[in-house]
């Protein structure tokens, strides 16, 4: 079963990938305490050259499988258990089906105790009936008598005709892939069938779909293997689990996570993920929809919509029944004396007694509720619309543009490298910072510094990447409507550079602070009660003796906020990030001590 297709193994380097961890410029910017942890890191935009591009992508600790890899690593994984156990590769081949193509597995099931891993699988040593002599034998399934030509039987020995073989099989293949571990017709028997025999007594048809549930047994009945999601492709992705980062992109260019098979969302976990997606999906916002901009009908209890007109409300047939708006009580309680069509006094008086207090609070916390909701679900979906748009004009740009560019620039395609980085760059950020509205969504309210924190970096890196995607959308394109080359077109390859350069340090800020869960803040805000405590001890003491001490003592209070003496270090009064004492910068948004 040898693929005559080469064993093409997806490398890491071949692949576009933003995740790099070899950018000596971005190690050179961040503490030496840091530098080990942020692995997520964006393509170094600085050089033209490609090949320095190429050394910056982190290793991929995944391969692409096509289906003649997948067939090759089957067909290894098979000669080496028949090779250590000396069985035929047919009964090699059910042992790794059963124990989830587990190599290791099959080696300790087997040699701990063979003769029960013989029995467990269907695997009998010898025949359990033996027909030497015999050339007539009964079909056990149509009871007819064959010439013994005319008969097969698995290693169990019991003896069936072609045509009730067939037809077993046949109907086993159609019921799906429990055929793999197809076991002898004979009620008492529980022999495996193997796969020669099914492929000698199948019809074409069934023989392909046998061919394809053991294809697709290696990689669904794998614990480290998983199918891409995207919609028709066929590859496979073979992950080391445990080895860091999610986030695989397959040979179609889709990139989803490993983990949950979602669409990519690094930095935001998979439950976060798994939670946003089903609020998108469920009932929950329509009912919030309901109960923050609708009332029951007092009679038939369905919901009403009022946008426009008077008080005086008239439930649909067959209802029918005439309610004020504002109170709920029947219509013919109404009138002038109850403050007109546009008013109702029982509604302002009930409310002032506290009739309706529960369901008004009720009804604004629905209100507040959507409309937090939909606050962050429309930047979430238009970053995911300009993501779409962007991979549009990076296929364009490729295709189409690059070479009218080159022709007009009278340069070579190889020295416009910075234009697809920067596209790329856009792609990959606007992916990120969709998923930072679903984290922000899920950050608790009472946590205001950490909430400070992330809307800070989340603005930083959104204003950002916004320059840069004018830049390369916008100013570019007069560039692509010049008939002879611009001069200045190196002073916008310099600032187009830098502006991908500067919106990758943004995004690795953001994205390191999101996966370590805004510990700074943390840290931060418990140095801040250290100091604080300390103050106050210090109050405390000085309030007993004369008042010129406890104004000094309050003055030492105030810079503690500035001067974080426990730690060695300093808070910013921008961003509260805590700088290490000898840093004049903060290192987080550049602002001057």
């Amino acid at each position: 079963m040898e693929s005559e297709d080469d064993f093409d193994m997806h490398d890491a380097n071949d692949d576009e990938d933003f995740y790099s961890g070899g950018d000596d410029d971005a190690a050179a910017s961040m503490d030496s305490d840091d530098a080990g942890v942020a692995d997520y890191e964006f393509i170094d935009n600085d050089s033209d050259d490609s090949n320095d591009a190429a050394s910056h992508r982190y290793q991929q600790s995944y391969t692409v499988l096509s289906e003649a890899d997948i067939r090759q690593r089957q067909e290894e994984d098979v000669t080496k258990i028949s090779t250590v156990l000396s069985i035929p590769k047919v009964a090699a081949s059910i042992l790794l089906r059963y124990y989830n193509w587990s190599v290791s597995k099959v080696h300790d099931e087997w040699f701990a105790d063979e003769e029960k891993v013989r029995k467990t699988v269907g695997l009998p040593e010898k025949p359990v009936i033996e027909h030497r002599n015999a050339k007539d034998l009964d079909c056990g399934i149509c009871f007819d008598t064959f010439h013994c030509k005319e008969m097969r039987a698995a290693s169990c020995g019991h003896p069936f005709c072609f045509s009730c073989w067939a037809g077993y099989i046949g109907t086993a293949i159609n019921d799906g892939p429990g055929c793999l571990m197809l076991r002898c017709p004979d009620p008492s028997c529980g022999a495996v069938v193997f796969q020669d025999m099914i492929n000698a007594l199948a019809s074409n048809e069934d023989g392909e779909k046998y061919s394809r549930y053991f294809i697709r047994s290696y990689v669904e009945d794998n614990r480290k293997t998983k199918w891409c999601p995207a919609p028709g492709c066929d590859y496979a992705i073979d992950f080391i689990v445990g080895s860091g980062s999610y986030d695989v992109t397959c040979r179609c260019s889709y990139s989803f996570c490993w983990n949950c098979t979602e669409e990519a969302h690094r930095p935001v976990d998979c439950g976060t993920v798994a939670k946003w997606i089903l609020k998108n999906s469920a009932e929950s916002e329509n009912m919030n929809w309901i109960l923050a901009n609708s009332k029951p009908c007092p009679k038939c209890k369905r919901p009403i919509e009022k946008n426009q007109g008077c008080m005086h409300i008239t439930c649909t047939p067959p209802c029918k029944f005439e309610f004020c708006w504002l109170c709920l009580g029947a219509w013919s309680d109404h009138g002038e004396r109850t403050g007109g069509f546009y008013a109702c006094n029982r509604y302002e008086t009930a409310k002032q007694e506290g009739v309706y207090d529960e369901a008004e609070r009720r009804r604004e916390m629905a209100k507040n509720s959507l409309e937090r909701y939909t606050h962050y679900y429309e930047r979430w979906a238009t970053n995911q619309s300009s993501r779409q748009k962007a991979l549009a004009d990076l296929q364009q740009m490729q295709t189409v543009h690059l070479e009218k560019l080159s022709d007009i620039q009278c340069q070579p395609e190889s020295q416009l490298k910075f234009i697809t980085e920067a596209w790329l760059q856009i792609v990959e950020c606007r992916r990120v910072l969709k998923w930072t509205y679903a984290y922000g969504y899920y950050l608790p309210d009472h946590e205001h510094a950490k909430r400070q924190f992330f809307e800070y970096l989340q603005g930083e890196a959104e204003s950002g990447l916004e320059r840069l995607h004018q830049c390369a959308e916008k100013e570019l394109q007069a560039y692509l409507n010049e008939e002879d080359p611009a001069k200045d077109f190196n002073e916008f390859r310099t600032k187009l550079a830098g502006l991908t350069s500067v919106t990758r340090n943004y995004f690795e800020n953001l994205v390191r602070a999101l996966e370590n869960g805004l510990s700074d803040v943390d840290s931060i805000g418990a140095t801040s009660k250290t100091a604080t405590a300390n103050s106050k001890s210090l109050g405390g003491a000085s309030s007993k003796g004369r008042g010129g001490r406890g104004k000094a003592t309050t003055s030492r209070s105030s810079s503690s906020h500035r001067n974080i003496d426990d730690l060695g270090h300093w808070s910013c009064e921008h961003c509260t990030f805590a700088n290490v004492r000898s840093a004049t910068v903060c290192q987080m948004c550049q602002q001057r001590r």
